[in-house]
């Protein structure tokens, strides 16, 4: 009903299902302090990525506000941050080691041509 794609339907539904089996009872009876432990829980020994803990806490939202009707409810589950990830970038020697390895001058233009985009952008 609500134009979910099937995978997103069946995600949300595994996530609500291991949720349930955690705690050995239906999610409704839980309350906030409970579904946060679970979350803690799923990023500290199920070392689980961010991204499926973020999944796992919109399947819980939606499960909550939607579904059971609970939009008043004090449910507030924050998303986790993703931490942001430095670009790997070559020392001077690797770029020159690559460029010296170059099969072509076009390969090496090519490369050549990617590392001012790189530096301008």
């Amino acid at each position: 009903l609500r134009g979910f794609a099937q995978r997103t339907q069946e995600t949300y539904l595994n996530c609500v299902s291991k949720l349930a089996k955690h705690y050995g009872r239906s999610p409704d009876t839980l309350d906030t302090a409970a579904i946060q432990a679970y979350l803690l829980h799923l990023i500290t020994e199920r070392k689980l990525a961010y991204a499926s803990v973020n999944q796992a806490v919109c399947a819980i939202r939606f499960l909550f506000t939607i579904v059971l009707g609970q939009r008043d409810a004090a449910f507030e589950i924050p998303m986790a941050k993703v931490p942001k990830r430095l670009p790997q970038i070559l020392t001077r020697e690797e770029v020159s080691h690559l460029l010296a390895h170059s099969r072509d001058i076009r390969a090496r233009t090519l490369l050549t041509t990617e590392q001012v985009k790189i530096v301008v952008a």
